[in-house]
């Protein structure tokens, strides 16, 4: 299996719901991109957090310097992103993509990450925050993955419950809800463990 995960926008929680899912598969873990924050990246925070044995973390294909949009963060380095150069890693193992920001976020003057989704031919899951406008934002996220034909795993909504808008993204964007993850007051292996634990069955 090879999913990726990616949000309705940014700071939604990506790494974290990866994380989990890694630890739950014992999935092996790649970022393609990553912009920003070389010294202690995404692929460093999720390795931390991961206690079974099998896990196996593959280099970026693209690490930039600036953290800003892929394309911007490019340009700036003095390099073409082009995802005719991403290729995923082999593995035997299950693979747990983490893209960057939301699905529109461009990563030169023509392709964005729901591109690179199309082109690595993964299932999606969707993570979803709540706050004003995120019933929108959710929304059409579902809907472009569906006009492209991309198959969606599911959804995990991420931090405070609200009920409300949870039951009617599920009930317009009929796609499965996979779990959801809490406020805490902060993730360490303990707690990454716990959710993945809970997520293993809807996997």
């Amino acid at each position: 299996m090879r999913l990726f995960v990616t949000g309705i926008g940014t700071e939604v929680g990506k790494t974290i719901i990866a994380a989990i899912l890694t630890e739950a598969l014992e999935a092996d873990y790649w970022k393609p991109i990553q912009a920003g924050d070389l010294h202690h990246s995404d692929t460093d925070r999720v390795k931390a957090l991961i206690t079974n044995n099998r896990s196996i973390f593959y280099k970026e294909a693209f690490c930039l310097q600036e953290p800003m949009s892929p394309h911007a963060a490019a340009e700036k380095d003095g390099i073409n992103v082009h995802i005719s150069n991403i290729r995923a890693p082999k593995t035997n193992n299950h693979l747990i993509i983490e893209g960057a920001g939301g699905l529109m976020v461009p990563l030169n003057y023509e392709d964005c990450i729901i591109d690179l989704i199309l082109q690595l031919n993964c299932e999606v899951v969707l993570v979803s925050r709540n706050y004003l406008g995120s019933i929108n934002h959710t929304l059409l996220s579902i809907e472009a993955l569906k006009k492209r034909g991309i198959l969606i795993k599911g959804i995990i909504f991420n931090g405070a419950k609200n009920k409300d808008t949870e039951k009617v993204i599920l009930k317009m964007a009929n796609v499965s809800l996979l779990g959801r993850v809490r406020e805490e007051k902060g993730f360490d292996p303990i707690v990454i463990r716990k959710y993945a634990t809970q997520f293993k069955e809807s996997l």
